[in-house]
């Protein structure tokens, strides 16, 4: 199934929410990389409205170890099909897996 089959209507805006758990012996530095990697997608895939992220601070202890929280708003899922096997996303997924212990996405529309 293609990824824009899951939209209701392939013009509605898309968010993208990613969520982490790194490996425990991921460094400071690397992680820091990540988070800015990650944001600079923004900058670079064509359709990004919007990316917000952070670190978790709930104090629930429900996040089961997942530490981080990226959310993308896309232009509609035709910029989500862009973005996915774009170069500068590979890219950033390359640095991403070596401390990557964990990963959750969801995508709806608002």
């Amino acid at each position: 199934m293609k990824p824009s089959s899951y939209a209701k209507d392939s013009n509605q805006m898309i968010r993208h929410v990613v969520c982490f758990q790194f490996k425990p012996d991921a460094t400071t530095e690397q992680i820091k990389k990540v988070e800015n990697e990650f944001s600079a997608l923004k900058g670079k895939i064509p359709g990004i409205l919007s990316l917000e992220w952070g670190k978790n601070n709930s104090p629930e202890d429900l996040n089961k170890e997942f530490t981080h929280c990226f959310i993308v708003t896309f232009e509609n899922a035709k910029a989500r099909e862009i973005y996915l096997p774009h170069p500068d996303h590979q890219a950033f997924v390359h640095i991403l897996k070596p401390i990557l212990k964990d990963v959750f996405v969801i995508d709806f529309t608002p």
